[in-house]
């Protein structure tokens, strides 16, 4: 029986009760600040700290490498360490300015050293017999910026107390660190390209060595990631040494990312080149400071319109997802308007526009020969929605409507497990209206409208509807994570197919439908690139 048959029918018991409940029995157990809890692992032991009633391991090594080397195990520690609080994130270039979203999508820049490679749990039992799933997170930021504490809505103490599961958060090398190829320079250098999936790989190892003594069951593990993150899901399904190492797994608004060794090649000799260095001084960048380095080659990247990615190598990374890809049940998903922001628009808001002046901004993003035609398929997809928001849907673009598709269409071509499709619709009351943007469907996802720092983007901690939404993607996901099956006992999810292409619809009412939005994601990257010419 497949892995996730297996799943499913484990976990079908105990599906139905973390559904609804929103103070769940398990985080009830007795604890004693006095005595935080200590965990074994393979390396050595660890102290943690109780958050209400919630097990929590922070900065966890699960691997360690010298700049540019393979990961290897940790080596083993006497007595106990502490894992009180987050570990150290993975270097980047320093942030010069103020991001648009800033005010809806709060960051955190942690302390940073090239020694990054660490994760965190929170947990409901350390009970070795518990098998709680396990659901492991990868942080967007694509494969250059980015860390597990990046945003609070990466927090994982909600969704493992209210969905009863283990959550897991990691970090891992990035940018030049994680991906420069400098292979070409000695064997020492092998792999180097994809040396950020290796960590990942390491990562998913740690768990299905450690995970038990954490409550978690490591025949159940589900990996998700958003953004960048997402990729870095749709790279596991194509790298052979992660084979068994997870049962399931979900892209949130991201992308099959890919570079050729012949763009990495230019990109080494540029970054080279920057630092006023031969190719017979190529050993150097062991040792030369970060910040140099990082920036040369984002000089060099920048030159060559080039980003970070893993290289399809053909030994780390396969061109094509893994045979063995074919048996994890896969979601994949979008927002309504990722990086079309409707805060930035230069006016008042969209809910203010009139007829008139809605057409008018139509037909200036679009032109005059395809405005009407977009509006009018748009009120046909989606008949509920003032006209105002087809100025904003992201249906054409990196990370859009037609980039979901064509990674469903990826994965289905070998696909014998179940495939499903989100699109998160929740428009919240703040600012006159703010439709959903790249990252936010996070904050239900992972339970935390409650937070403060980012539930400002949710509308407030009093708006009812944002929990109500919560809670509906909050149950699906678990489901999913549980069962390989995101249907709740009240809301039927199915299978997206090639035949029929159901979509879930997130929003104060959630529908599973065909959406069949192909022709106007069509025609909205048609008149974009007339509008380009």
């Amino acid at each position: 029986m497949a892995k996730w048959k297996r799943a499913k029918a484990i976990a079908a018991v105990t599906m139905a009760s973390a559904m609804v409940m929103t103070t769940p029995v398990w985080a009830a157990e007795e604890y004693d600040l006095n005595n935080p809890p200590v965990v074994d692992t393979e390396a050595g032991q660890l102290r943690g700290f109780m958050n209400e009633g919630t097990y929590t391991f922070l900065g966890v090594p699960y691997a360690q490498a010298e700049r540019f080397q393979a990961p290897q195990k940790v080596e083993a520690w006497d007595g106990v360490r502490n894992a009180q609080s987050y570990g150290t994130i993975c270097p980047i270039q320093n942030q010069t300015s103020v991001g648009s979203d800033e005010f809806v999508w709060p960051h955190r820049y942690w302390v940073q050293n090239e020694d990054c490679m660490n994760l965190n749990v929170w947990t409901q039992s350390l009970d070795t017999e518990a098998k709680k799933p396990v659901i492991v997170f990868f942080h967007g930021g694509g494969f250059t910026n980015g860390s597990s504490v990046e945003s609070a809505a990466y927090d994982g103490k909600n969704l493992s107390e209210y969905g009863d599961a283990v959550v897991v958060t990691v970090n891992h090398r990035l940018n030049v660190l994680g991906f420069m190829d400098l292979s070409d320079y000695g064997d020492e250098y092998a792999d180097s390209a994809n040396l950020g999936v290796q960590d990942l790989v390491a990562s998913l190892q740690w768990i299905q060595d450690n995970i038990a003594n954490f409550g978690g069951d490591a025949d159940n593990v589900t990996i998700f990631g958003q953004s960048g993150g997402g990729g870095k899901v749709n790279t596991l399904l194509a790298t052979p040494s992660a084979e068994g190492l997870f049962d399931k797994a979900a892209c949130i608004s991201g992308y099959h990312p890919a570079m050729t060794k012949e763009t990495n090649d230019q990109i080494v000799d540029k970054t080279l080149e920057n630092l006023g260095l031969e190719k017979d001084q190529a050993d150097q960048l062991k040792d030369i400071d970060y910040y140099d380095l990082a920036n040369a080659a984002a000089d060099a990247c920048t030159e060559l319109g080039a980003s970070w990615s893993p290289e399809s190598d053909g030994t780390v990374v396969q061109e094509e997802y893994c045979d063995w890809a074919a048996d994890i049940p896969y979601m994949v998903s979008s927002v309504f308007t990722e990086f079309n922001y409707n805060w930035t628009f230069d006016g008042p808001n969209k809910n203010e526009w009139t007829d008139e002046e809605t057409m008018a901004n139509l037909t200036d993003k679009f032109g005059e020969e395809y405005a009407q035609k977009i509006a009018d398929e748009f009120q046909k997809v989606f008949p509920d929605r003032p006209l105002a928001d087809a100025y904003f849907y992201y249906g054409s673009g990196m990370l859009s409507r037609q980039t979901v598709e064509e990674l469903m269409a990826e994965k289905l071509e070998k696909a014998t497990a179940p495939c499903y499709e989100y699109l998160f619709n929740y428009e919240v009351p703040v600012n006159g209206g703010i439709l959903p943007f790249h990252c936010c469907d996070l904050i239900y996802l992972f339970h935390n409208v409650d937070i403060p720092v980012v539930s400002i983007a949710t509308g407030g901690a009093d708006n009812e509807a944002a929990h109500k939404v919560q809670d509906t993607v909050a149950d699906a996901f678990l489901a999913f994570a549980k069962t390989g099956d995101p249907s709740t006992d009240s809301l039927e999810w199915k299978p997206y197919t090639a035949e029929e292409k159901n979509v879930m619809l997130f929003d104060e009412t959630s529908e599973c439908k065909v959406l069949g939005d192909e022709d106007l994601c069509s025609l909205q990257a048609e008149a974009l690139a007339a509008q380009a010419e």
